[in-house]
């Protein structure tokens, strides 16, 4: 599976054609699913209005609205109620997977719930996160981006990738996303943490790590 892990969304032209480059072909031709589960753990997201604008394409931060062949819904909650044939053929057939912002622990517990975290290893797709999106790919978020709690308890995400992520970093709303909190977050990671603004992605192909950038971001070493 090929990765695209932004802060926050598909925010300028480097990101873009860099995501025209991991389908293969043009947007106007690929099919997408898009994933608002993580926004039902947040509260400052929740369901009702942000799920809608994120499912319609009325989002702020393009993901949704680029122009896609077809967009369909990949409500991860509802998974586990109905047969994988319902579903499983449907997520192999799509070119990309949008997974909006939110919650990270809450998409990483559905994922696992669903079914999809053991599926994505195997699929074809452009898997294209957006902050909470991005970071459920990450082994664990640490504490400075715990909200919603697992049953389990604890940070840990899927792990797919080896490395942690610090989105929106120097944001004007989120006053707390500087480098020195992503530095004092970053030394207590076990593994690699990369901090990235909303001009910034990471591109995951293989393995093999690329960061995308207009804007501001810095790797830290355990």
């Amino acid at each position: 599976m090929k990765l695209l892990l932004t802060s926050a969304g598909i925010n300028n032209k480097s990101i873009h054609d860099t995501l025209i480059d991991m389908l293969d072909k043009p947007i106007a031709e690929s099919n997408a699913l898009c994933i608002p589960t993580a926004m039902y753990g947040h509260p400052w997201v929740g369901p009702g209005v942000k799920a809608w604008e994120f499912i319609s394409g009325k989002e702020d931060n393009p993901m949704v609205n680029l122009g896609w062949k077809s967009v369909g819904v990949l409500e991860l909650t509802a998974l586990p109620s109905i047969s994988e044939d319902r579903w499983v053929p449907l997520v192999r057939e799509t070119d990309v997977l949008l997974a909006a912002g939110g919650d990270a622990l809450y998409l990483s517990h559905w994922m696992r719930q669903s079914g999809l975290a053991d599926l994505l290893p195997s699929l074809d797709a452009v898997y294209v996160g957006m902050s909470a999106g991005s970071m459920v790919m990450s082994p664990n978020i640490g504490e400075f981006f715990v909200g919603w709690t697992p049953p389990n308890g604890g940070d840990e995400t899927l792990g797919i990738v080896d490395f942690s992520m610090f989105p929106h970093l120097d944001h004007e709303m989120l006053p707390h996303n500087t480098m020195a909190a992503a530095e004092k977050w970053a030394a207590g990671m076990k593994g690699p943490a990369y901090a990235m603004d909303d001009q910034t992605a990471i591109k995951v192909i293989d393995g093999a790590v690329e960061v995308v950038s207009e804007g501001k971001w810095k790797r830290f070493m355990p």
